[in-house]
C-alpha cells in the first residue's frame, strides 16, 4: 500500500507541472530535469537527488518525469530554464530495463506506477535531449546518469549488436557527468552562479564534453589518449586495449584526462573527484526527502522499485570487488564511500515515524553490505594503485576488512524501539568473512556473521559465488569455489547452534565470457552435492563499461589481450543455461545428450543419476507435441 500522502502538503515535492511552479510563485526556471522514472523524493532515486541538490543551492528547479516523447508537449510545458536542461535516462540502463538477456521486452517497467511498460524509450537520454536540442537549440543539456555515465566512450551495445560512439556524440549533449553527480554538479552551479559561460565549463572533473581543434593542456593534468572510434570499429583488439586504460583511470586518485577521436570531433574526458567523504556523503542523503512518490501517481497504482526500498537504508556507495560482469565500481567507484553513524540512525529514526512502518527494516547495506566504512590503511598506497579490485586475485594487504564499525551500527539500530527487525536484503561479500580468503581478517568477522545470521536475515541469506570452475572465477575476478564452501559450513553451524532454518542462497550467472558447456555441468554437479536445487540464476547480459562485455564483443582479454571464447548465439546460451535445472525431468534428455557429446559420463551419473538412466534414452519430445500439451492443459 501507498503511504498516504495528503499528510505532507504537494510544496513539499519538486515541482513537475506549471500550475505547481506558480505554486511556489516562480515566474522562470533556472533547471529543468528531465528523467526516465516516475519521480520519487527519495535519496535511492537519481534524479531526486539532483534536484535537491541544485534546490540547495538556492535555485529554482523542476522535474519532467516520464515526459511524453512521441510529441512535444511535455518538453516545452515548462518553458526554457535560465541554466540548461538535465536528463537522464533513470536508475537503469533503459535497455536493460525493457529487455531481458534473450533480448526479449520486458512486459514491466518496476520504475513506472503500476509497473507498468511503455513510459520510457529505448536509449531514453539520447531521446529526450535530442528532443530538447530540437526545440531550444540554444539551451546547454547535461546529461548524467547511470546510462550516460557508462556510455560516455566508444562502448559496445549489446541490443544494437554494433560499436556506439560516446553518448555524447549520439544524443547532441553538450556536457555529461559521469560517475555520481553531487560532486561535479555542485562545481557546474558553482561557476554558472559566478557568471561563467556553458561551453567555458570544460575543466570541472568527472564531466566529459566534445570539442572541436586543438584540445589546451590544462596544467595540473596529465593526457592520455586512447584508439580513436574509427580505429576500435576496424580492429576489435585496439577496443579492447582501450578498455584498459578506461577502467584504470577510473578507479585512480590522481587520473590522467582521456582523450578520444570521434570523426573530426575529440571526446574529453577529465579526471574524476575524489571518493566523497562523509560529511560529502550526509549532506547529500540530509537534504529534506518526503521519501514517497510524488502525489500524482496515487491513481496509478505503486511504483514496484519503490516498494523495495521504501523501508530501507543506504549505508555507503561503492565496491572493491571489481567484478568482471558488474558496472558498480564504474559508476559509483572502487573506493567505499561510508556515511556517518549519525546520519544512518537520523535517517532510519525518520522511516519508523513513517505512516505505513510495521517495525521492519527491509535493508540496511548498500551494494555489498559488509563494505561499510571498510578502506585501506595508508591511503598513499591506495592512491597509487591502477588494480580494478582490492580483493582479487588476493585481499590486498592495505585493506582494513574489521567488520566492528558495522557490528556497532546494527546493534544501535536493533536498540531503537520501534524497530522490531532490520534486515540485511542487500547481500553481503562472503568471502570477506572466511579465514582460508580473508588474511587481513580477525575475530570480528566471525562476530559479524553471527549477528547477521541471528539477527538481520529475513527467512534467507542471498551470496553470489556467481560460479565454481576455477578459470571461469579468475575471469570473473572472484575467488575459488572453496572459499563459498567454508562460507557455508560456518553459516549452517551458526544456524545449528542457534536452532535455525535459513536457507543459503546462492546466485550463480551462465554462457558469461570463457565460460564452455562442461564448466556449467561441473557447476551443476558441485551445486546438486551441496544440496541445491538452483532457482536464481541469471544469464550473462553485456552491457556497457565492463570487462566481461569488452571480452563478448571483441573476443579478447582487455588486460591480457589472449583470446577467449564466449557463447555467443542463443543456442549456446541454452545449452549452458540447461545445467542449472537438472532436477527437471523435461531437461534429463538434453543434458544427457550433452555430457556424451563431451564424453563425461562422470558427470551424467552425478546428475542424473541410476534412477534416471532409463529417462535419458528416451526421444526428444517434438514441438508440436510440446504445444498440443500445453493446450489440453489450458483448457
Amino acid at each position: 500500500m501507498q503511504p498516504v500522502q495528503e499528510l505532507r502538503p504537494i510544496t513539499d515535492w519538486l515541482p513537475t507541472t506549471l500550475k505547481e511552479v506558480r505554486k511556489r510563485g516562480w515566474e522562470e526556471l533556472d533547471v529543468i530535469l528531465f528523467s526516465g522514472d516516475a519521480y520519487v523524493d527519495h535519496p535511492s532515486f537519481g534524479c531526486a537527488v539532483i534536484g535537491r541538490i541544485i534546490e540547495s543551492e538556492g535555485l529554482k528547479v523542476a522535474i519532467v518525469p516520464q515526459p511524453n516523447w512521441k510529441d512535444s508537449r511535455d518538453f516545452t510545458k515548462l518553458g526554457r530554464p535560465r541554466l540548461f536542461f538535465g536528463v537522464t535516462g533513470g536508475c537503469m540502463d533503459p535497455m536493460v530495463n525493457h529487455y531481458t538477456a534473450s533480448k526479449r521486452r520486458r512486459s514491466t517497467d518496476a520504475y513506472t506506477p503500476g509497473g507498468q511498460s511503455g513510459f520510457r524509450p529505448d536509449y531514453a537520454t539520447s531521446v529526450y535531449t535530442q528532443k530538447l536540442k530540437e526545440l531550444y537549440p540554444d539551451v546547454p543539456v547535461l546529461i548524467g546518469g547511470i546510462e550516460a555515465s557508462l556510455r560516455r566512450v566508444t562502448h559496445y551495445d549489446y541490443w544494437k549488436d554494433e560499436l556506439m560512439p560516446s553518448i555524447l556524440k549520439t544524443s547532441g549533449a553538450d556536457m555529461l557527468v559521469y560517475g555520481m553527480g553531487e560532486q561535479p554538479l555542485r562545481e557546474v552551479l558553482t561557476l554558472l552562479s559566478k557568471g561563467v559561460p556553458f561551453n567555458r565549463l570544460d575543466t570541472i572533473k568527472q564531466t566529459a564534453i566534445l570539442k572541436q581543434g586543438k584540445i589546451p593542456k590544462v596544467k595540473s593534468w596529465e593526457d592520455v589518449e586512447i584508439g580513436s572510434h574509427d580505429s576500435c570499429l576496424d580492429d576489435k583488439l585496439i577496443y579492447a586495449r582501450n578498455f584498459k586504460t578506461i577502467e584504470q583511470e577510473s578507479n585512480k586518485t590522481y587520473a590522467r584526462r582521456i582523450l578520444q577521436k570521434i570523426g573530426a570531433d575529440t571526446l574529453v574526458i577529465n579526471p574524476p573527484f575524489p571518493t566523497m567523504s562523509e560529511d560529502q556523503m550526509d549532506a547529500s542523503f540530509d537534504m529534506p526527502y518526503t521519501r514517497m512518490p510524488h502525489p500524482k501517481y496515487k491513481k496509478r497504482g505503486v511504483i514496484p522499485a519503490y516498494e523495495m526500498i521504501r523501508h530501507s537504508v543506504n549505508m555507503h556507495r561503492g565496491c572493491f570487488g571489481g567484478c568482471s560482469f558488474c558496472t558498480i565500481s564504474a559508476h559509483q567507484g572502487k573506493f567505499i564511500a561510508s556515511r556517518s553513524e549519525e546520519s544512518i540512525l537520523k535517517e532510519v529514526d525518520q522511516v519508523t515515524k513513517m505512516p505505513d512502518f510495521k517495525g521492519y527494516i527491509s535493508d540496511l547495506g548498500g551494494p555489498s553490505a559488509n563494505m561499510y566504512k571498510l578502506k585501506g590503511i595508508d591511503q598513499s598506497i591506495c592512491d597509487q594503485c591502477v588494480s580494478p579490485s582490492c580483493i582479487h586475485p588476493v585481499i590486498c594487504s592495505n585493506l582494513d576488512t574489521n567488520h566492528q564499525a558495522m557490528i556497532d551500527l546494527l546493534k544501535k539500530v536493533d536498540e531503537h524501539p520501534e524497530i522490531k527487525k532490520a534486515f540485511i536484503g542487500s547481500g553481503i561479500r562472503y568471502d570477506l568473512l572466511t579465514k582460508s580468503y580473508n588474511k587481513n581478517g580477525d575475530e570480528s568477522m566471525d562476530e559479524y556473521l553471527e549477528q547477521v545470521v541471528t539477527r538481520h536475515i529475513s527467512g534467507r541469506l542471498k551470496v553470489a559465488p556467481e560460479h565454481t570452475a576455477d578459470e571461469t572465477l579468475k575471469i570473473m575476478r572472484k575467488p575459488s569455489f572453496r572459499h563459498f564452501k567454508e562460507f557455508k559450513k560456518k553459516y549452517d553451524e551458526i544456524n545449528r547452534k542457534h536452532d535455525l532454518n535459513q536457507p543459503l542462497i546462492p546466485y550463480f550467472i551462465s554462457s558469461h565470457p570463457g565460460t564452455g558447456q562442461e564448466d556449467m555441468a561441473e557447476l551443476a554437479a558441485e551445486t546438486k552435492d551441496l544440496g541445491f536445487k538452483l532457482e536464481q540464476v541469471q544469464d550473462f547480459t553485456p552491457t556497457p563499461m565492463t570487462v566481461a562485455t569488452v571480452i563478448y564483443y571483441s573476443g579478447y582479454h582487455p588486460y591480457t589481450l589472449q583470446k577467449m571464447e564466449t557463447a555467443i548465439h542463443a543456442d549456446e546460451k541454452k545449452d549452458q543455461n540447461i545445467f542449472f535445472f537438472w532436477h527437471k525431468r523435461e531437461n534429463h534428455f538434453k543434458i544427457s545428450k550433452q555430457l556424451k557429446e563431451i564424453n563425461r559420463p562422470d558427470l551424467e551419473k552425478r546428475l542424473l543419476g541410476v534412477k534416471n538412466e532409463q529417462n535419458t534414452q528416451q526421444k526428444e519430445i517434438p514441438e508440436w507435441l510440446k504445444n498440443r500439451r500445453k493446450k489440453k492443459k489450458r483448457r
